[in-house]
């Protein structure tokens, strides 16, 4: 088996994509990168190809054939790691809102205190946000108390996308079943997790709005993430997950 892979999904991240794989890739533990690419217009994948030459063995490209979502492009990525063999899977942003020197922390989380599923969070000690605006950060803090509320997860930062997954999560997963493809998709992942009785550790991490490129946030993936979770835990209450 290999030890750890980190999948990173992109659209349109030409300003953060060089940046944020040598700041993965330099890491002093050594974390294999998939990038997701989703045949962005900007010709990040293509930047990409030119890093893998440098980075052999160690970078490696799935490029899909148009902008399908993030739970999709998720997907994706963790049934090529699967067939990889990988032990320690990954989901982080291109945008460096995650900090890939935090990587190593969720990774012991996992690979030395026996977590199986480790989650970067923001909220697990206060509000650890910098850079978004009061509105915003009122939203995704008040998501995550409404996604507790509702699904009766222990867990303080449920919409995030900083996580390390044991591959025995992944491989429990029936990942065609899925649903979502938004900040829903990230709550669903970790509800399928829960209702399996998987150990849950969050980490406390430091969250940084994106300074290069746009924002994918948009009203139609914050609608899905609300009625999207009570739809989930109701089909729970009658059948297993």
């Amino acid at each position: 088996m290999k030890d750890a892979i980190v999948i990173i999904p992109t659209f349109n991240e030409i300003e953060n994509i060089e940046a944020i794989l040598r700041a993965t890739l330099g890491q002093e533990k050594a974390f294999d990168v998939l990038v997701v690419d989703d045949n962005s217009p900007d010709l990040t994948g293509l930047k990409v190809k030119e890093l893998q030459s440098e980075f052999r063995n160690r970078l490696f490209l799935e490029t899909r054939k148009e902008k399908s979502g993030l739970g999709t492009a998720y997907i994706h990525g963790f049934k090529w790691c699967l067939g990889h063999n990988y032990n320690y899977i990954f989901e982080m942003d291109a945008d460096f809102s995650h900090n890939p020197q935090d990587l190593k922390r969720l990774y012991d989380a996992c690979h030395v205190d026996g977590a199986d599923l480790s989650i970067g969070s923001r909220y697990i000690k206060g509000v650890n946000v910098v850079n978004w605006p009061m509105s915003r950060v009122l939203l995704s803090y008040l998501a995550s108390i409404y996604v507790r509320v509702i699904t009766g997860m222990n867990i303080h930062d449920t919409t995030a996308g900083f996580v390390c997954y044991k591959r025995k999560v992944l491989e429990s997963l029936d990942l065609d079943k899925i649903k979502f493809v938004g900040y829903a998709f990230q709550i669903e992942m970790k509800f399928k997790a829960y209702l399996k009785r998987f150990k849950i550790i969050e980490i406390p991490v430091i969250f940084t709005d994106r300074t290069k490129g746009e924002s994918k946030l948009s009203s139609g993936i914050i609608s899905e993430a609300i009625f999207g979770v009570i739809t989930m835990k109701f089909k729970s209450l009658f059948r297993k997950s």
